[in-house]
């Protein structure tokens, strides 16, 4: 068991992998999708809530990540004491249309098993992945957590539907919005899963020739529905399904306890045991949260429903070797709110594994 860091696209700074690593870290998972581009953001160290238009501009459909830039971040990383373990998440721009079924789904196809074949190229063992067609919509911010802290939460459900040109939460057509009103149509659950199966059963073979791990995070919010789009994990047995559509060894779970444990059905610990059991875990978030969708809140790691110390004996004795991170944490009133906070749960983290001989 690894502690790690996750960090988004602008923050693959050496001062920031310092930062790092003088917080423990000796791994690191990075997103190099622009979630802030020509968005509404108060904070761009913060996680993104983005607005009814989603979250910002898609990145551009015909520059897909290369080699030496995914090469660059890692020895970036390694300079400084850690590993690059894994990236977080395709842009909307390059595979939207795998999501929705779209006229250019062949293309995105190959996208997606270029970024993959690039990733293996490079030395980074997993991808993980959101099969969504919403993608993270419909949280809110506020002092949810301990002392006033500024974390994230939900307050009721979000079925505002989508507008023509939005897809997993971001812009991927920046006309389309400016067009008479248009929706995308709903598709169904079915829908949705056949479409994962698809997916899998085209990518998995590249990514098992990569040695690439494709692993699946939970809907976040884990809601059967956001904007009016079927969600595929939305409760704890649903993870099982995505195991059994295909024996893959590249097929793994992005393991977030925080989605697990905001979901409505399942004990976490129960669901940590049987997943973990499998070896199917890629790597973890781990944050704590109180209550269930669609009214949760994000607490402090210390603080929340999830014994989280529990869940790190669980990984332990099922011998999980992989890399955890604190994926959120609530900001602390300081000059660095988004450090303090990660530092606080990246230290908890630390002395737990520490607590069972991990060093």
């Amino acid at each position: 068991m690894k502690l790690g860091l996750g960090l988004y696209r602008h923050m693959l700074t050496r001062e920031n992998f310092q930062f790092a690593r003088q917080a423990g870290a000796t791994h690191i998972v990075a997103h190099l999708v622009d979630y802030f581009r020509g968005g509404g953001h108060s904070a761009t160290d913060d996680q993104p809530l983005g607005t009814d238009w989603g979250w910002g501009l898609a990145g551009d459909p015909d520059k897909l990540w290369t080699l030496e830039e995914l090469v660059a971040i890692r020895r970036g990383a390694e300079e400084c004491g850690l590993k690059l373990e894994a990236i977080e998440n395709f842009d909307p721009a390059h595979w939207h249309d795998i999501l929705l079924d779209g006229p250019k789904r062949a293309l995105h196809i190959e996208n997606v098993k270029t970024i993959i074949r690039r990733v293996g190229e490079a030395g980074i063992p997993i991808f993980g992945y959101n099969f969504s067609i919403a993608g993270v919509a419909g949280r809110t911010k506020g002092n949810y957590a301990r002392g006033d802290a500024p974390s994230v939460g939900m307050e009721g459900p979000y079925d505002l539907p989508m507008p023509n040109g939005l897809a997993w939460n971001m812009i991927v057509d920046p006309t389309a919005p400016l067009r008479p009103a248009g929706t995308i149509p709903p598709a169904t659950h079915e829908q949705l899963w056949s479409r994962l199966q698809r997916f899998l059963d085209e990518i998995l073979p590249v990514a098992e020739q990569a040695g690439v791990r494709m692993a699946l995070h939970p809907d976040d919010p884990p809601m059967p529905t956001i904007r009016g789009q079927p969600r595929l994990v939305y409760q704890p047995s649903m993870y099982q399904r995505v195991i059994d559509l295909n024996p893959s060894p590249a097929n793994a779970l992005e393991f977030c306890v925080g989605s697990l444990a905001e979901m409505t059905e399942g004990d976490i610990y129960a669901v940590v045991d049987q997943y973990a059991r499998q070896q199917r875990l890629g790597y973890v978030h781990l944050r704590n949260v109180r209550d269930k969708v669609p009214h949760y809140k994000e607490t402090f790691i210390d603080d929340g429903e999830v014994d989280v110390l529990r869940v790190l004996a669980i990984l332990r004795k099922h011998n999980f070797d992989g890399v955890i991170i604190p994926d959120h944490a609530p900001q602390m009133s300081c000059a660095a709110p988004w450090h303090a906070g990660m530092a606080f749960a990246m230290g908890f983290i630390k002395a737990g594994m520490k607590s069972l001989g991990i060093p």
